[in-house]
């Protein structure tokens, strides 16, 4: 049985509810480093950049589906890995990064606001961006 831990519920509950901007601050912490109520691509791709690294177990620079951790939905594959492969190197993953940061920027303001967080694509964006 998989446990599932307090974060995971509070960004659940976050997601799905009303969030208030402190609740905001602590679903995009460690990933809002300018403290502005929204996620930038900068900002993005730097969290991606750490959470890469900590996926990447054996340290081969490249991440498989087993270190993915089902981060990537199947049918998104073949836009994350391009040369099929079967792994991701970072630019690849920072690439699928962008993208999902771009489909979550619904207002195409260049920012992901906690009402875009809470969508389908806003909610695979953070899981793209936590380590756990």
């Amino acid at each position: 049985m998989r446990l599932i831990s307090r974060r995971t519920v509070l960004l659940a509950l976050a997601l799905t509810s009303g969030l208030s901007p402190a609740f905001a601050a602590s679903v995009f912490s460690g990933i809002d480093t300018d403290n502005d109520g929204t996620i930038s691509l900068d900002e993005a791709k730097a969290a991606a950049s750490t959470v890469f690294d900590q996926l990447d177990h054996d340290h081969d620079g490249t991440l498989d589906r087993a270190e993915l951790r089902r981060r990537i939905p199947a049918q998104d594959w073949k836009i994350a890995d391009p040369d099929n492969d079967k792994t991701l190197t970072k630019d690849e993953y920072l690439n699928y990064v962008e993208y999902a940061f771009k489909r979550a920027d619904t207002n195409g303001e260049g920012t992901v606001d906690e009402k875009e967080a809470r969508t389908h694509a806003g909610r695979l964006l953070l899981r793209l961006l936590r380590a756990r």
